[in-house]
């Protein structure tokens, strides 16, 4: 199998696994609510998040990969609320007074207007800290050499993966859902 392989794998079997983490959590319902334009966004900030990250895996693993997540609930946050205004706002936009380090906060506090002493806001903490150990977990399993190249295209994708799983999860938390839609067949 060559590396390419391999790491699509190794991110559908991650989200496959939070995926039913969340929905055990009542976070999620088992699908994995998702926007195009969200997604994109992704491909948009992923550098600049990777880079931020790769920076704090030795000492606050999970931060480095639960902070993705948040990062997913607010770009779907704002593409629910205002798109047209939010589609191009810089990743660091996203950062707390702390920069990197408190950007949970100041997205659950100033884009998603959740109190920091809120239920919600500790269901969020709680979920996303055991999806981030849930993925450590996984790549620790996979006997990646730590500080290799291939570890840095593993936390790549799982920083992916916890995006997508914050995204649905705020996606969710605003009301959307999935429907089977029954279009009559004509000629």
């Amino acid at each position: 199998m060559d590396n390419t392989e391999y790491l699509r794998n190794f991110e559908k079997q991650l989200l496959d696994n939070l995926l039913k983490l969340c929905t055990e959590y009542k976070m999620l319902d088992g699908v994995l609510l998702q926007s195009d334009d969200v997604t994109a966004r992704w491909e948009e900030l992923a550098l600049e998040y990777i880079a931020d990250a790769v920076t704090q895996i030795n000492e606050y693993p999970t931060v480095a990969i639960a902070w993705a997540g948040y990062m997913g609930m607010a770009v779907a946050n704002n593409w629910d609320s205002d798109w047209a205004a939010h589609s191009h706002d810089e990743y660091r936009s996203m950062y707390g007074p702390n920069g990197f380090d408190d950007m949970d906060e100041h997205i659950m506090l100033h884009t998603l207007n959740i109190p920091l002493d809120s239920a919600l806001a500790k269901d969020v903490e709680e979920t996303l800290r055991r999806c981030a150990y849930s993925a450590l977990s996984m790549m620790r399993h996979e006997n990646v050499e730590p500080q290799s190249i291939m570890a840095y295209y593993v936390f790549a994708r799982m920083a992916k993966v916890m995006y997508m799983i914050g995204a649905a999860i705020e996606l969710k938390r605003l009301g959307y859902k999935f429907e089977q839609v029954n279009v009559p067949y004509s000629c």
